[in-house]
């Protein structure tokens, strides 16, 4: 495409410069002649007509071939970008993600691809005019030498003055650039958290908030537009005063004897015609700091080393036994924090469960994170089934293990699209896994069943259907070790009580289930796992059932009857401050 589109653009270009010698020659042989002699041929006539005809013609070709391929190539720059950024942030791993908001993300997805391939478009009509300008020097230095040089000193202004306008406008499209993010970030965050903004009254502060980058954005744009509205007359200026240049030297010469009108005319023209390849490379020049910055921005998350390494190895793809877990003398902080996990050690037998509870911070939920792999150990080791979960390859682990979060995330597709998210699993295997989750009752009763479109983040639906239908997300592809992180927290009791029960495998089944991970809060379902872990500052400060650890840990024994009776708990607490 970029050859087609340069080829066009040099065509475009070199008809351009032969329109000069059309007019220089019809000036010579049909104009004056017709002046000395009081006549024109009907021959000459046709002549003139047919040349210029002939290259205006051949001109719009160059034009379409110049326009057609630069678009085609700057849209598939874009796209093809585009993608590449996509795939690098899915590549990327949540602890990255964690530290670069979401608004920063979509403007390095959208606003700096389109900014860092803006002059492509212009970049083959640039080289065309490059063409086209070393073809008019050379035909001006042809045709008069001193005419020429007349002409050509409006260059080392145009080189002056591009370096002046990038000097002033680099500094101002780099920081519009990052304003760009930052509106995109305020606004994003405003629209996710809409029910706080809504529900606190926070309409007027949030909209004076984005409005004070919005506002200065725009200034920084318009001083941005200032440098470049004095930057583009005096391009079109420069060429102007060399013709003017020409005329002036031009007629003395002729006056003298020493050039002809024919070659006044026809390095004036080209000087009118060097005004185009002036503008355009002013084109792309003015948009180069933009595209530098978009570039550099873009390029920064795709050099981005941050990964997270796979392995060779595989687990056995045995649905009908869970999955056994080990996990070892693990440690984990987050950057620049303060260790969340130390020494944390259990281990979940094929088909067992194990409930996780502990005060709020205590690291339950890196607990999950770490076990489901969405980050690495500082130390210590996760191994599924005897492998330690470094050494699996990519796509081995969520096979085998789902993790449900106390957050459900839905997408604006239909509840069939959110159960399978794409995934060959036929409509009986979509049912079975909502009955399990005790969602089918509620999507029976939708609209068009599991045909029914959710809207975004599944808006239509309560907080406790959105979790069943996480859940049952999870469950179709029928994971052998299943990690509930407070996934049920929206759900009543007797529901979630049914949900437990039905992950339980039935007497006399030889499918033994799913292990169980699960972060819980309530007695109920605290009782139904075949361990409690009990954390406490990172560490696990009690194990065993829920009846032994209630008898044997004051601690654990308060603060699971604190999530029953959280009044007389917050009453002992305030008694104990005083």
């Amino acid at each position: 495409m970029f050859a087609i589109s340069t080829i066009g653009s040099i065509l475009f270009g070199a008809l351009t410069v032969a329109d000069a010698w059309v007019l220089g020659w019809s000036t010579e042989h049909v104009v004056i002649p017709a002046f000395r002699d009081g006549e024109i041929g009907g021959g000459l006539l046709w002549a003139v007509f047919a040349l210029f005809v002939g290259v205006a013609i051949l001109r719009a070709v160059g034009i379409v071939a110049r326009r057609l391929g630069a678009g085609i190539m700057q849209y598939r720059m874009q796209a093809h970008y585009r993608r590449a950024v996509t795939r690098k942030y899915l590549d990327l791993p949540v602890a990255w993600h964690q530290r670069h908001p979401t608004g920063e993300l979509l403007s390095n997805a959208n606003a700096d691809v389109e900014a860092a391939w803006g002059p492509i478009a212009p970049l083959p009509m640039a080289v065309g005019t490059v063409a086209m300008l070393v073809i008019a020097i050379a035909q001006m230095l042809f045709t008069d030498l001193v005419l020429a040089a007349v002409g050509l000193l409006v260059f080392p202004c145009v080189v002056v003055a591009n370096l002046v306008f990038q000097r002033l406008s680099s500094p101002l499209i780099t920081r519009a650039q990052q304003l760009r993010a930052e509106v995109s970030e305020i606004a994003h965050e405003s629209f996710e958290g809409a029910l706080v903004v809504k529900t606190l009254g926070r309409e007027e502060q949030e909209t004076e908030r984005f409005a004070a980058k919005a506002h200065e954005l725009r200034d920084l744009l318009i001083r941005a537009g200032r440098v470049r509205a004095a930057f583009d007359p005096v391009l079109s200026a420069l060429p102007s005063i060399g013709v003017l240049a020409v005329l002036d030297v031009g007629v003395s010469r002729v006056d003298a004897g020493t050039s002809s009108a024919a070659d006044v005319v026809t390095i004036a023209y080209l000087l009118t015609v060097v005004a185009f390849p002036i503008r355009s490379i002013g084109w792309l020049l003015g948009e180069f700091p933009r595209s530098v910055v978009g570039y550099n921005r873009v390029q920064a998350v795709l050099e981005t080393t941050e990964r997270t390494d796979y392995g060779t190895s595989a687990l056995p793809a045995d649905a009908a036994h869970g999955l056994r877990l080990d996990v070892d003398d693990l440690a984990y902080a987050y950057p620049g924090g303060e260790p969340v996990l130390s020494e944390v050690s259990f281990t979940v037998a094929p088909g067992a469960s194990i409930a996780l509870v502990g005060e709020t911070a205590s690291g339950k939920s890196t607990l999950t994170s770490l076990v489901a792999r969405l980050v690495d150990p500082d130390a210590g080791t996760v191994r599924a089934d005897g492998v330690d979960l470094r050494d699996l390859a990519r796509g081995e682990l969520p096979q085998a293990v789902a993790l449900v979060g106390q957050t459900a995330f839905l997408f604006d597709d239909t509840v069939r699209g959110n159960v399978t998210l794409g995934g060959d699993f036929a409509d009986d295997e979509v049912w079975a896994a909502l009955r399990v989750a005790q969602a089918d009752g509620f999507v029976a009763a939708l609209p068009h069943g599991l045909d029914t479109r959710l809207g975004e983040r599944g808006a239509s639906l309560s907080g406790g259907q959105r979790q069943r239908l996480a859940l049952a997300r999870a469950l179709v592809r029928r994971p052998r070790l299943l990690i509930l992180d407070d996934a049920t927290s929206a759900v009543d009791p007797e529901v979630e009580a049914r949900i437990l029960a039905a992950l339980r495998p039935q007497e006399g089944s030889r499918d033994e289930g799913a292990s169980l991970l699960v972060v819980a809060y309530r007695k109920a379902t605290i009782a139904l796992a075949d361990e409690v872990l009990h954390l406490a500052e990172g560490r696990i400060a009690g194990r065993g059932t829920h009846a032994q650890l209630l008898a044997d840990s004051a601690d654990y024994a308060t603060l699971v009857n604190a999530y029953d009776h959280p009044d007389q708990h917050a009453a002992a607490a305030q008694s104990e401050a005083r």
